[in-house]
């Protein structure tokens, strides 16, 4: 087998996304044949001993490739050192392989997240050069007016990095003013930064849902489903590209038309349902601002 770097070959294993093992080389945590690696390094996963944390990298295990609706109080981790609970123990009693959440949502939202032991999709979703829009409905305590959303539209700083949104529109506002709705989307997809973009104009958050990653978005998923992702969804989410729109059954030649029975949908997995079988990755071939 020939080498390939470091990075690749642990995210490859299942253990965590690319750049996560990037993080963990620099940190002196992953050996190989004994001897602490850097990055740059590269390994062959047959012949090379490389261990994480004094522990030998797994065997590649099949792609899964799974949505879930995280419900609001679950975090997005693997584990938690206080017991709460994680997106992970929502799906492990149905899912044999190791799967990891990819990228961010706090632990007050809700929505969509995935998780996958691929870690080339990982970094192709996660690393904000890749642009991917993540879609949000957030309700806001008050409403904006036109120049709060136009300081909203021209960003903060949230880790030391200015974002900004890439669209906001108002939903729904209530009689009176109290909360309103809104649909925005961003491309950095960093810890709080929708909620600190309304902060920082001085309309506190009050409940935040994601609604779409890229191109996927199932509106039928409810807090804690959770579904595997159709080979299609995972094409489009590596080439970024759009879905394909259902095709529509031509009518037959000389008669009446008649519907041609749907496909099958994939269907939302709860606990005591199971969530679809391990997949090989499909190979590559209203107030509106915006």
């Amino acid at each position: 087998m020939p080498e390939e770097r470091l990075q690749k070959l642990i995210a490859r294993s299942g253990q965590c996304s690319r750049r996560d093992a990037e993080q963990l080389i620099r940190e002196g945590r992953v050996t190989v044949n004994g001897r602490v690696a850097g990055l740059g390094d590269r390994a062959d996963g047959e012949r090379d001993h490389v261990k994480v944390d004094g522990k030998a990298l797994r065997r590649s295990e099949p792609l899964r490739y799974l949505l879930l609706y995280k419900p609001r109080e679950v975090m997005t981790t693997c584990d938690d050192p206080e017991e709460r609970t994680t997106v992970v123990d929502l799906v492990r009693p149905h899912i044999r392989e190791r799967v990891y959440p990819v990228g961010r949502l706090d632990y007050h939202s809700e929505g969509l997240i995935l998780l996958t032991n691929d870690g080339e999709l990982a970094e192709r979703v996660s690393h904000p050069k890749h642009g991917l829009v993540r879609e949000y409905l957030v309700k806001i305590r008050g409403d904006l007016d036109d120049a709060q959303l136009r300081k909203l539209m021209a960003g903060s700083v949230v880790e030391g990095r200015r974002v900004r949104p890439r669209s906001a529109r108002r939903q729904f506002a209530s009689r009176g003013g109290t909360n309103s709705w809104w649909r925005v989307e961003v491309t950095e997809g960093r810890t709080h930064e929708v909620r600190e973009l309304f902060f920082r104009v001085g309309h506190p958050v009050q409940r935040l849902r994601r609604t779409a990653i890229g191109p996927l978005r199932d509106d039928r998923l409810r807090p804690g489903d959770f579904r595997a992702l159709t080979e299609d969804e995972v094409l489009s989410l590596m080439l970024d590209r759009p879905l394909r729109p259902p095709r529509r059954p031509r009518p037959p030649r000389g008669g009446e038309s008649q519907r041609r029975p749907a496909k099958a949908r994939p269907q939302p997995s709860r606990a005591g349902r199971a969530a679809g079988s391990p997949k090989k990755r499909p190979r590559s071939g209203s107030r509106t601002a915006s």
